[in-house]
């Protein structure tokens, strides 16, 4: 076999298996949280931080990800990456309060953040687009074994053990990914060497950071409404600012003129809609299934179950899809049914047949990775490959992004409605829950309208291997 052979054969293996360590730590710590919420004394809402924390640092890490692989090339910098993920699991579980929880889920965001770019930036770079959609749901195929193991495992250990184990899974997966790095990782870098906007980077980053951080303050109800007012002033003009910034240098941290190309600006920003009202049920699911109807952490966690499986099934028959019916069809009338799924959940409560739970969670997980794995390559499309690298940083930036918009969103719903009831009243949480859920729905059905901007030939280079002319790289700046 051939090395380009090779490469091909074992790095969607590689990616993945990093992948599989990512998704199962984080399904593991959302079903987790009313049990840690219990040992640490706080209430399950307040620990939403614990989960914000981690996708916040994804968000402000990613961005300068993509400047750090070309300079130092794919391979060193996604087997640090694994490194960092792995010793930050072992400090979550030896965390004795929030704080240090906290602290250790910034430090495994930081290295998530060079993980997902990184490994998606070499898939891209080694198949060309006719085969990139087989690739990409090949590496998402075993990377949802995570989503299907986390809450079911993550539920036993709890039970039975502590929740301070479940972090120490990552440490066995953390050394085969770093064996499989070291033999198979193939290490491209940046064909010139661009220099780091510094200054782009603080804008980008205190501007996320802080407009994330208010929403969850939001949530808690601790600010005053001009003081909140004057900070959601502060982070929208860092972010103005930064906007500004890029549009006048050569080398910006994120090139903003890559949304001149219609496939890539869809995909990206109509993905960051969709993903707001998805983001919020990974954490809001499993509170309503512990706290909402009582049931214990285990059960929890195999209600998990079916969407993890619905997923992967999905991943075999989505290029069928998409070579028929194409991506506008596709992404116009799945997003569409997501948002009904999510509604739907808000007619869940105590008493609720099981198979009427375990169709909704089939359900989610058939749209979400028909929609996740159609949004993930259409945005590489019409993208020329010397600009790969900033369309994966750009793309992986604003996916994070709106997770973590979502994500307080969902929960800022959800406590707005909860008030100040106690959240161990079991038919609030779940009236407040519900909220949420139709809160959640009217934002993604609404996101599919920014689907309609494409044609109906958009993406056939990749739903159909279709031979193109390449695309010329987009200038820095016009």
């Amino acid at each position: 076999m051939t090395r380009t052979a090779s490469i091909k054969t074992y790095l969607p293996w590689v990616v993945a298996t990093a992948l599989f360590m990512e998704q199962l730590d984080a399904t593991i710590v959302n079903t987790a949280i009313p049990s840690i919420a219990a040992d640490l004394h706080v209430t399950p809402l307040s620990l939403k931080s614990v989960v914000t924390s981690y996708i916040l640092s994804l968000a402000v890490g990613i961005p300068i990800s993509g400047w750090i692989a070309d300079r130092f090339g794919t391979r060193r910098v996604f087997g640090i990456a694994i490194a960092i993920f792995t010793i930050a699991s072992v400090l979550c579980g030896l965390s004795l309060n929030p704080t240090m929880m906290t602290a250790a889920r910034l430090l495994q965001g930081i290295g998530g953040a060079m993980m997902m770019p990184v490994g998606r930036l070499a898939i891209i770079r080694t198949f060309p687009k006719s085969e990139l959609l087989g690739a990409m749901n090949f590496v998402i195929i075993p990377a949802l074994i995570g989503p299907l193991l986390g809450p079911t495992l993550g539920g036993l250990i709890v039970h039975w053990i502590s929740w301070r184990a479940i972090f120490f899974v990552n440490v066995p997966v953390g050394l085969i990914a770093l064996y499989l790095v070291w033999k198979y990782m193939p290490d491209y870098k940046g064909t010139e060497r661009r220099p780091l906007d510094v200054v782009g980077m603080i804008l980008f980053s205190c501007g996320t950071a802080l407009l994330s951080w208010l929403l969850e303050v939001f949530g808690e109800h601790t600010l005053e409404p001009m003081t909140a007012l004057l900070m959601l002033v502060v982070s929208v003009s860092l972010l103005v600012a930064y906007g500004w910034h890029a549009s006048g240098i050569e080398y910006p941290l994120l090139r903003l003129t890559l949304f001149k190309i219609r496939t890539f600006r869809t995909a990206v920003l109509g993905g960051f809609a969709t993903r707001l009202g998805v983001g919020g049920l990974p954490f809001l699911l499993p509170l309503m299934y512990q706290v909402g109807l009582g049931l214990p952490a285990w059960k929890s966690g195999l209600l998990m179950m079916p969407t993890a499986l619905a997923a992967m099934g999905m991943k075999l028959i989505s290029p069928r899809l998409l070579a028929r019916f194409g991506y506008r069809q596709v992404l116009i009338v799945n997003t569409v049914f997501i948002g009904i799924t999510i509604g739907l959940f808000s007619i869940v409560k105590a008493g609720t047949p099981l198979y009427m739970i375990v169709m909704l969670s089939l359900m989610q997980g058939f749209f979400n990775s028909l929609q996740f794995s159609s949004m993930n390559t259409l945005a590489y499309a019409d993208v020329a490959q010397p600009d790969s690298s900033m369309a994966s940083t750009i793309s992986s930036s604003f996916q994070q992004l709106s997770m973590s918009f979502g994500l307080a969103a969902g929960s800022l719903v959800a406590g707005y409605y909860l008030g100040a009831v106690p959240q161990t009243n079991q038919g609030m949480v779940t009236s407040a829950l519900h909220s949420a859920f139709v809160a959640l729905s009217v934002v993604t059905i609404l996101s599919s309208l920014a689907f309609w901007t494409l044609k109906r030939n958009d993406g056939e280079s990749i739903s159909k291997g279709s031979k193109v002319a390449p695309a010329e790289p987009v200038p820095a700046s016009t």
